[in-house]
């Protein structure tokens, strides 16, 4: 509708110079009342760029409750005024790189202990569409500077107060960035935004106060990697131990077979004496069937009798 007006307006400025000619006053006149025309067709329609949401506020009734979506709309000239608000993602950073543009410098906090701590902090956020008129009439177009970036502060500085400085730095950064969430999107709720996350940049802490915590945390590993060694050393002396007692266990285990083993066979040598003569033969000669051995008896001895008579094995 921009170009409209603008012709609007040319058209109003030759119908004056128009005016000034005799004899062409009448064309002046249709230009002017032309431009007119133009400039409040141009004012009675809006239109709402995409991702937007558009606030009427009309002089005699004030701000409507309704918000105009995207695409274009008819209001009242004269009447009626529309305020465009951004409905998309946004995120505003407080940072030590922003420190130039006032208010929007690093947030300055103390810790449990008292100790300074720098933070840097980006926060994305939503407006909601449906309660924009309500934004607006409670806040105000300017809100990011004087809404969000306050409650930001406020939140960060609180939570970090709950916390000692080498937790900031260490194990509980985690804690504090959803301390900060948490509380933030409670108080951002309250004026129609949307809390989409809260990222923390970064944590400054005093030069002195990091040197000692990292002194601290080298002391505590090196007593963590000699109670590795310690207990690594335990589990072989374990093992060994677990070791001797198989090997004991397997030599018992043998030790009673082979016990066993001669006692069963000295149950059978004395069952079946022949067995022991049977034996030294096959010693003597495997291919010998008869020999001749000093007894009182008869003294030739039948190997073929002998492997009848034992018993088979």
């Amino acid at each position: 509708m921009g170009i409209l007006l603008i012709v609007a307006l040319v058209a109003v400025v030759l119908g004056i110079g128009l005016l000034a000619q005799p004899g062409r006053r009448s064309l002046g006149t249709a230009l002017i009342l032309t431009g007119l025309l133009l400039g409040v067709v141009s004012r009675s329609f809006v239109v709402v760029p995409a991702g937007h949401v558009g606030v009427v506020f009309n002089v005699f009734s004030g701000v409507q409750p309704d918000a105009l979506d995207e695409g274009l709309h008819f209001v009242l000239p004269l009447v009626q005024e529309v305020v465009l608000y951004d409905a998309r993602l946004q995120e505003v950073t407080l940072s030590k790189s922003n420190a130039r543009r006032v208010g929007f410098g690093p947030i300055q906090a103390r810790s449990k202990e008292g100790l300074d701590i720098g933070v840097d902090v980006t926060v994305q956020y939503r407006i909601e569409k449906a309660k924009a008129p309500l934004l607006h009439k409670e806040v105000g177009p300017a809100y990011r500077e004087t809404m969000i970036v306050p409650q930001i502060r406020s939140k960060v500085r609180d939570a970090v107060g709950l916390f000692n400085a080498a937790e900031l730095i260490s194990t509980r950064r985690g804690d504090l960035e959803r301390s900060v969430t948490t509380a933030l999107r409670e108080a951002l709720a309250q004026k129609h935004i949307i809390l989409e996350s809260v990222l923390l940049r970064e944590i400054r802490i005093p030069d002195t106060v990091a040197r000692v915590i990292e002194e601290k945390q080298t002391a505590e590993q090196q007593v963590q990697i000699e109670e590795n060694r310690r207990r690594q050393a335990e589990i072989a002396a374990q093992r060994r131990v677990i070791e001797a007692q198989a090997e004991r266990d397997a030599a018992i285990l043998k030790a009673e077979g082979e016990a066993k083993a001669l006692e069963l066979r000295g149950e059978a040598l004395k069952r079946y004496p022949q067995v022991i003569q049977l034996t030294v033969a096959e010693k003597l000669a495997p291919n010998i069937k008869t020999i001749m051995l000093p007894t009182d008896g008869n003294f030739l001895l039948d190997l073929r009798k002998l492997e009848e008579a034992a018993p088979a094995r």
